[in-house]
C-alpha cells in the first residue's frame, strides 16, 4: 500500500508544478547579455529594483506579476495619444503608438513592439499551459504575454497583452521637443 500511497504524493506535486500552484522557481529571469546586441543587461540587486519601482511594478516586472484589467491605467492608455512606450525598469523602448489597438482584452495591446531587438520571449507555464511571455530584453523584467491566432484585424495578427504599471509613455510632443529625462516617470 505505501507505494501506491508515494505515487500518489509524487502525481499531486507533479500537477501542482504543472498548473503553477509550487513554483520550483520563482525567481526573476538571468540578467546576461543581451545576445541581439552588443550591450550589458541591466542588473541590479532585489534592494536596488525595490527603491526606483514602486511596490506596483516591482511585483509585476520582477516576481512575473498581473495587474488587474480595465484598471486607472489601462483607461488612461485608451487615452494617450501619439508617443513612446518605455519600460519602466530601465527605460527601454519597447511600444509606440504606432503599434498600439484595442482589443478590448483590460490591458494595453500593441500587435509589434516598436523595436523588436528590446524584447524577447520565453515559454511560461504558471498557469497549466504553454504561454508566450514577453520580457525586457535589457532588465529581464516581466511585461505580460503575446498571443498569436485571435484573428485581430492587425498586420500580425498578434496581440502583446502589457501590464500598462510597467510602461512609461512619452508623447511623442516631448519627444520631438528633446524633453527626454532620465527620472522616475519620464524618460
Amino acid at each position: 500500500m505505501k507505494p501506491i500511497t508515494l505515487l500518489t504524493g509524487l502525481c499531486v506535486i507533479a500537477m501542482a508544478v504543472f498548473s503553477g500552484l509550487l513554483a520550483l522557481d520563482n525567481s526573476p529571469p538571468p540578467h546576461k547579455k543581451n545576445k541581439d546586441s552588443n550591450k550589458v543587461s541591466v542588473e541590479r540587486t532585489k534592494e536596488e529594483w525595490k527603491k526606483i519601482l514602486s511596490p506596483e511594478q516591482f511585483r509585476i516586472l520582477r516576481e512575473a506579476g498581473t495587474e488587474r484589467p480595465n484598471g486607472k491605467i489601462y483607461l488612461e492608455f485608451k487615452e494617450q495619444g501619439a508617443g513612446t512606450y518605455y519600460c519602466a525598469g530601465c527605460n527601454t523602448e519597447l511600444f509606440s503608438s504606432k503599434e498600439k489597438f484595442d482589443s478590448h482584452c483590460g490591458w494595453p495591446s500593441f500587435y509589434d513592439p516598436s523595436k523588436a531587438k528590446n524584447i524577447k520571449t520565453s515559454t511560461d507555464y504558471h498557469l497549466g499551459y504553454a504561454r508566450t511571455e514577453v520580457l525586457c530584453a535589457s532588465c529581464g523584467g516581466h511585461l505580460g504575454h503575446v498571443f498569436k491566432g485571435e484573428g485581430f484585424d492587425t498586420p500580425t495578427d498578434k496581440r502583446y497583452c502589457i501590464n500598462g504599471t510597467v510602461l512609461k509613455f512619452v508623447p511623442l510632443t516631448n519627444i520631438q521637443s528633446g524633453k527626454l529625462s532620465r527620472e522616475k516617470g519620464e524618460k
